[in-house]
């Protein structure tokens, strides 16, 4: 049993990030927790955790040891509630990044409806656009959306994801539609900025010469790809898309950002005919012998959220 408490108190040090704030949340003085952890690290020889009397890190070694630590628990803990009346309850704490737009329209308004459903579960969502490193910053689960680079990570599709030209009613009405990829040219596009990550420009699909058409020989097409120019750009994705809605142009834009607004009327999509096929969004998690339950979880309830049509076109029931 001291040994198991030792976990345990480890475990909630690490990942709460102070021992004032573990001995609160089991109602027990701080001192009691330093001897605990003093008492883990002599049984195993090993510095686990560097104290100051300002923050605790991990050491290499207590990163390591604490993956296996809530392994460790969290498998005791299902053990445990699986012969229970309540039956497999999640717990532990549960660290997810995703890209900064789509985090916060598309991932950040289920996290605290997850954890109504699972309210022994804590959570922290990072949001940014840049490549987080999962397993060595030390993210259960990351969201991804378009394709993904050769990784050692796990990859669950969840959902499918398109890119389109985009642009308000009004702003059509004034300068018309482009009837092909080459028309663009003549028109105002709302493009990434040259320092954004959108490296290869904008997608479409096109015939390959002597087939048929697209619709009637799909294999038989190529990606081309583009880079519009325009009287205005941007880094960020959802000034773009700001622009757009207030008609200064066509952009090229992910259904996961305009579905709402294209199934309102606000905007509307162009060269349908040359839609590139779809990419995907992903949930990414590091390659382990067994995942926590609060992580399985999480991605099925990303999964069956994202199934449902009505939720990318703006329904949240």
């Amino acid at each position: 049993m001291d040994k198991l408490k030792q976990l345990e108190t480890f475990a909630s040090v690490a990942t709460r990030g102070s021992l004032t704030a573990a001995a609160k949340s089991e109602g027990v003085a701080p001192a009691i927790i330093g001897r605990r952890l003093d008492a883990l690290e002599s049984r195993l020889g090993v510095k686990l955790l560097v104290r100051t009397t300002r923050r605790i890190s991990l050491t290499h070694e207590g990163s390591a040891f604490l993956e296996d630590c809530q392994r460790l628990l969290t498998d005791l803990a299902n053990a445990e509630a699986s012969v229970s009346a309540g039956g497999v309850k999640a717990s532990g704490h549960l660290r997810l990044t995703a890209p900064a737009g789509f985090g916060r329209r598309h991932v950040a308004p289920l996290v605290p409806r997850f954890r109504e459903l699972h309210p022994e579960v804590t959570i922290s969502l990072n949001l940014s656009d840049r490549v987080v490193d999962v397993a060595g910053e030390g993210y259960d689960c990351a969201v991804r959306v378009g394709d993904l680079p050769d990784s050692s990570l796990v990859s669950v599709r969840l959902a499918d994801n398109r890119r389109m030209c985009v642009a308000a009613p009004a702003y059509l009405q004034r300068h018309g539609r482009p009837a092909s990829p080459a028309d663009l040219a003549r028109f105002d596009c709302l493009t990434l900025s040259s320092d954004a990550s959108q490296t290869r420009g904008w997608a479409f699909r096109m015939p390959a010469e002597g087939a048929a058409g697209a619709a009637e020989a799909p294999g038989e097409a190529e990606i081309l790809h583009l880079r519009p120019g325009g009287p205005l750009d941007c880094s960020d994705g959802q000034v773009l898309r700001e622009w757009c809605l207030a008609g200064y142009g066509i952009a090229w834009r992910s259904t996961w950002e305009v579905e709402a607004e294209i199934a309102a009327g606000r905007l509307e999509t162009v060269l349908d005919d040359f839609a590139a096929p779809p990419n995907g969004i992903y949930a990414l998690f590091p390659q382990r012998k067994h995942l926590a339950l609060r992580v399985r979880l999480w991605i099925d309830f990303l999964k069956h959220h994202y199934a449902q049509t009505d939720f990318w076109s703006g329904a949240r029931g």
